[in-house]
């Protein structure tokens, strides 16, 4: 699989507070037992589309190339396991998920002769695994091999009937020791998250399983980092505290999941990030009720609706109430550091999936990861199966790239779309709104008949209840695309010049000449004529006749 890859350059200038955010729902948190797990790769530059690792058998002695995931140079050579089992994007046949976000910590411990990077980490967990616990034991086995060269690293890993978070360092070039590790698992009927920030803390008081490597506190202690006792370690405090942006540009995102299932006002103060006195948030809540896939996906289209954090109602949004913020976070005013607001849905995702794991089908059914190749907000989430072996072709365009635009092209056409879309939201997003949850809806519409026949085919044949699936994504990958093709030509006619053209039963009106029916000229939202005459005070202000 030929994976297009942002530049080196993009690579270097990452920054934490730019990139991804996991959400995870267990299975006793959801109202039927699936677990859910969410993943947005994001960062400016970034071109992906639906990758596969198709399964192999390989002979002794077959040697297997790490290619950097973010700048795709070539790490060398590690061995390759015997079997590998199939991928498509970040779920495997065994339906085990495995998503990141990366939070950096303490540059020193970044081992510069390490040999895989995260992503590819990720990957080779997901070839090698048939459970969340397997694929823990295979990451932190070949990091301590080959050595971990980023820093440090948020994973998800789950299965159909658990969700761990993983979290990795490594040990700074030490030759004796490759890397430091911890690995709790979610207790069931929680939800939990992270975004950009180390999560795990105390994880002696945890009330659930906790996995470490042998030096996770012995490490800190040879460094000086950490004198007490062991009960009172708290690994990110140690190895990741966060800062400011730590906590309002990447636990705010977490904190906001929680806060629609559950009230968070009690750490409000921990996300706004200003009181350095503030409570910590959990590393897991209960929700007050049980979640949906829809659920999870409208999560990843969160701007902090309806909270302290939201972006609406001041000059950032423009004529037409966008909450979407130009990057970088940070920008300056007068000698003064300002910044702005960092949610889960961000211009600058590649992809964002819902992966939904269940336990009670068979495999090669009950694995799905619903993919959307751009933000999710301005997409739909199409559903892969993981027994799939062909991507749909919108997702893995011949000739499409990061600087090559192709019309046959999800990545492409989706942010076509979205780029129309962010100046004048308040105008033009309904619109796009009303296309994405019809095709959303009609997938969810759609599943229980087309996993019954499948189910059906199941029992007699496997391959062809696989093909079925496979045939069934395929398919609606077509579907997606063509209609958001339709959606690109409709939204330059129906807005065309801040206007808009009067419709009736899906058709323009016409006069009775034959011509394009005059437009409405509604003119900028309401909070943007507050925002200007506050600003402005009387200068256009008509005066009396």
């Amino acid at each position: 699989m030929k994976k297009l890859l942002l530049s080196a350059m993009l690579a270097a200038s990452f920054t934490a507070a730019d990139a991804c955010t996991n959400y995870i729902a267990t299975k006793g948190a959801t109202t039927d037992g699936s677990v859910f797990v969410t993943y947005s790769a994001d960062d400016y530059g970034m071109f992906n589309g639906l990758c596969h690792y198709a399964a192999g058998v390989h002979a002794k002695g077959t040697k297997r190339e790490i290619i950097d995931y973010d700048s795709g140079k070539s790490h060398g050579f590690i061995d390759e396991a015997p079997v590998t089992y199939n991928v498509i994007g970040n779920i495997n046949e065994y339906q085990v998920s495995i998503g990141e976000t990366t939070y950096g910590g303490r540059d020193e411990m970044i081992d510069k002769t390490g040999q895989i990077d995260y992503g590819s980490l990720m990957y080779l967990g997901l070839q090698r695994s048939k459970t969340a616990r397997e694929a823990i034991k295979v990451m932190t086995e070949l990091v301590n091999k080959y050595g971990y060269l980023s820093s440090g690293e948020s994973f998800t890993i789950a299965d159909p009937n658990e969700v761990w978070i993983l979290e990795m360092m490594g040990c700074g070039g030490d030759a004796k020791q490759k890397v430091v590790w911890v690995a709790v698992r979610i207790p069931d009927g929680m939800i939990s998250g992270h975004a950009n920030q180390a999560r795990i803390g105390q994880f002696s008081k945890y009330n659930t399983e906790v996995m470490t490597s042998k030096n996770c506190i012995k490490f800190a202690r040879s460094k000086g980092w950490f004198t007490g006792k062991d009960e009172d370690f708290n690994w990110k405090m140690v190895y990741a505290a966060p800062d400011f942006g730590g906590r309002r540009f990447c636990d705010a995102r977490v904190w906001s999941f929680f806060n629609r299932f559950t009230d968070m006002s009690r750490y409000l103060p921990w996300a706004l990030g200003k009181d350095k006195n503030a409570e910590d948030m959990p590393l897991w809540v209960a929700p007050s009720r049980k979640l949906t896939c829809a659920d999870m996906e409208n999560s990843m289209r969160d701007h902090y609706e309806g909270t302290a954090l939201s972006t609406n109602n001041d000059l950032g949004q423009g004529n037409w109430d966008m909450p979407y913020r130009p990057t970088p976070l940070y920008f300056e005013y007068n000698g003064k550091k300002y910044f702005t607001e960092r949610p889960a849905s961000t211009q600058q995702s590649a992809f964002s999936y819902v992966c939904q794991l269940r336990s009670s089908m068979p495999r090669g059914i009950g694995g799905i990861i619903w993919f959307a190749n751009d933000d999710g907000n301005m997409c739909s989430f199409v559903p892969v199966y993981c027994s799939s072996t062909v991507q749909p072709e919108c997702f893995n365009t011949p000739g499409a790239d990061a600087v090559t635009f192709s019309d046959k092209n999800a990545f492409w056409v989706c942010n076509w779309v979205a780029n129309m879309v962010y100046p004048r939201y308040a105008q033009m997003f309904p619109s796009l709104k009303q296309v994405r949850d019809e095709l959303d809806n009609s997938y969810f519409a759609n599943q229980p008949k087309v996993e019954a026949e499948a189910m059906k085919l199941y029992q007699t044949d496997k391959a062809a209840a696989i093909k079925y699936l496979n045939d069934y994504s395929m398919k609606l990958g077509d579907e997606m695309i063509s209609r958001w093709r339709q959606l690109a030509t409709y939204l330059i006619v129906k807005y065309n010049d801040m206007t808009i053209k009067p419709e009736k039963d899906g058709k323009f009106l016409r006069t009775e000449t034959g011509l394009g029916a005059r437009p409405e000229r509604p003119g900028m939202s309401m909070n943007a004529r507050k925002a200007l005459i506050e600003q402005t005070g009387d200068k256009f202000e008509v005066p009396a006749e």
